[in-house]
């Protein structure tokens, strides 16, 4: 399978470039400046070259406070830029997966969500990703997969996970806010989940396999827990440790609301599609291994170097 990938550098397409050999699947990033989602013109030609037999729409963008005050550009991105990744693939006659988040739900509502759950974005960056959704759907809906995913760490790109490893490097104590909740979700288990869909969606026309699905690693956690799971990994594998103190989201604001409950039903793509991610703990232990590995890589050559 020849897999094109909307994007170069983020947490997804890297990991489908990771993993895709794995599955026997050429995975063909395609990002700017051939492919740029700020110029809608550019996609399908972008896409046809490489000769697709599936499109992954992974490019986003995800500056969640940015957003607030880049209104435009994020709608330019989102909306529009995944509708023309869209009718790209309709022109193509490709099935399509696109990426999507928790952060389109209600900001107020309780989980688990389900996929029919009501959808009411609390910021800018929500709304966007909504608007992506719906405009995906209305433009290749018959053969389109829309994945929901939540708190993305990996290996890759800027991310929790990574962010609390070099706080801990630089302090005994990090605050870190307790009450909101959600899936932390590996993003090499979404790239494996993101190949076994399109795999189904190009295998079988059955219009069940297409809309709207959920897709985290199991078990929830609050950003508290999730940075006290790394420490302890960290420290287990001679990284660095730090003591958590959970702190109340009003007590770190931040220019974009964020939900407070946003953990995913993941039920759907499992009976619909046989995808079910392992869970987030089981997954964070590799990556965070990696991490410390690297850091203590890097600080050996830098010690030989000097």
């Amino acid at each position: 399978m020849r897999l094109a990938v909307t994007g170069t550098g983020g947490q997804v397409v890297r990991a489908l470039m990771e993993r895709g050999a794995a599955f026997g699947v050429e995975v063909l990033p395609v990002g700017r400046p051939v492919l740029d989602l700020l110029r809608p013109e550019s996609v399908r030609d972008a896409l046809a070259a490489v000769r697709p037999d599936a499109i992954v729409s992974a490019a986003a963008y995800t500056a969640v406070d940015a957003a607030e005050t880049d209104r435009r550009k994020a709608q330019a991105v989102n909306e529009h830029g995944a509708e023309a990744v869209a009718l790209a693939a309709r022109d193509l006659g490709v099935p399509l997966v696109h990426l999507s988040t928790d952060y389109v739900l209600a900001a107020d509502a309780k989980g688990p969500h389900t996929e029919d759950a009501p959808t009411d974005p609390a910021g800018v960056y929500g709304a966007t990703k909504l608007a992506g959704e719906r405009a995906v759907l209305a433009a290749h809906g018959a053969d389109s997969a829309v994945l929901r995913t939540a708190w993305v760490y990996s290996p890759f790109g800027g991310n929790f996970v990574k962010t609390m490893l070099r706080l801990a490097r630089e302090r005994e104590e990090v605050s870190v806010v307790a009450d909101q909740f959600s899936n932390p979700t590996s993003a090499l288990d979404i790239a494996e989940g993101v190949i076994a869909v399109a795999r189904n969606l190009l295998a079988d026309p059955d219009p069940c396999l297409r809309g709207v699905f959920h897709l985290t690693g199991q078990g929830d956690a609050s950003w508290a827990q999730l940075a006290e799971a790394v420490f302890d990994l960290s420290h287990e594998m001679g990284g660095p440790w730090a003591q958590v103190r959970a702190i109340p989201t009003s007590a770190y604001p931040t220019v974009a609301r964020r939900p407070a409950d946003s953990r995913l039903d993941c039920a759907r793509i499992a009976a619909v599609h046989g995808v079910a991610l392992p869970p987030w703990r089981t997954s964070l232990r590799p990556i965070v291994q990696r991490l410390v590995a690297r850091h203590h890589s890097l600080n050996q050559f830098a010690g030989a170097c000097s």
